[in-house]
């Protein structure tokens, strides 16, 4: 599969062309990248993507409290995820960087308080 990315490491923003199989999930050919850090992002974007998530979590008692995930998590794992967080409430004294959800779906990544409740 061919495909081409615009890089979001740096300012530059190279246009990088990436050539894989979807089914070894090798990388066959890149071009573009005009750093190893570019290399790097392309790769991981095709083979393996993340993201960080934000959203809201209900706070007990009422109101809603934003959050996000401490580090980003597999792209394929983003709807599962959000059914857990729709299913949780952060408590009422909840701090920014609080943990509100530990290592979501055992991805590694925490769910934490991105303002206080």
């Amino acid at each position: 599969m061919k495909r081409k990315l615009i890089c979001i490491v740096c300012p530059k923003g190279c246009e990088i062309s990436v050539e894989y199989d979807e089914t070894t999930k090798e990388v066959l050919n890149m071009t573009g990248h005009a750093c190893r850090r570019g290399e790097e992002y392309a790769r991981a974007e095709c083979i393996a993507p993340k993201r960080t998530l934000t959203t809201t979590v209900r706070i007990k008692g009422g109101g809603l409290l934003p959050v996000r995930t401490d580090k980003p998590i597999p792209r394929e794992l983003m709807f599962e995820c959000m059914k857990v967080i729709n299913r949780a409430e952060a408590p009422k004294d909840a701090k920014i960087g609080d943990v509100i959800i530990p290592n979501i779906l055992g991805t590694g990544s925490n769910i934490i308080a991105s303002a206080n409740a």
